[in-house]
């Protein structure tokens, strides 16, 4: 799973939630925290396993990432880091968020990257539930997510599409020529 959506925003200094994906129901072996600096190096061979990004998109998620670890959630940027093991555990994937400024309850969903030998196992549900919860908790009502229409895109599409989230824009041609921008939305409650 992964989302390409690097736009910078500034944000409030927020602390970090601990919420499970689904509330208080326990998920053996998942965990999900928040950045830490130790984490970079796992995210960038991350983005750059998926093969999707080009060298500018990976520059920028590696940005948010440092910015984030600089200056927290003041960046504008909020991580959550997913894990999984019992005993040992390994970073699966992550997520990158924040509030749209100027907007009240809106938030962009930035990124959302789970390691390819990993996929197809829920991960990134667990990741989007999280974020989704996260996000209500700090009074916020909808999120945004924008992503590419290119045909390597099409799981992460059907993905957002089976999470309930509406397309509600096409910028054509946003990207490059062939290459659109969707737009996707959810209201939360």
């Amino acid at each position: 799973m992964i989302e390409r959506n690097p736009k910078p925003h500034r944000g409030k200094n927020q602390s970090m939630r601990n919420l499970n994906p689904r509330g208080n129901e326990p998920h053996t072996g998942v965990h999900i925290r928040q950045l830490e600096p130790h984490d970079r190096p796992l995210i960038e061979k991350m983005v750059i396993s998926t093969g999707k990004f080009n060298d500018v998109e990976i520059a920028t998620a590696l940005e948010l990432v440092d910015e984030a670890i600089e200056r927290g959630e003041g960046s504008g940027y909020i991580f959550a880091v997913l894990e999984y093991g019992e005993r040992h555990r390994v970073v699966q994937g992550y997520a990158c968020y924040g509030p749209v400024p100027l907007t009240h309850g809106a938030y962009d969903l930035y990124w959302i990257v789970v390691d390819p030998t990993s996929q197809k196992k829920g991960f990134g549900r667990h990741l989007l539930e999280y974020v989704e919860r996260d996000v209500l908790s700090r009074g916020g009502s909808m999120i945004l997510i924008e992503t590419s229409s290119q045909e390597s895109y099409g799981a992460t599409i059907r993905f957002y599409e089976r999470s309930g989230y509406d397309l509600v824009a096409r910028i054509r041609n946003f990207y490059k020529i062939g290459d659109d921008k969707l737009v996707f939305q959810k209201e939360l409650s």
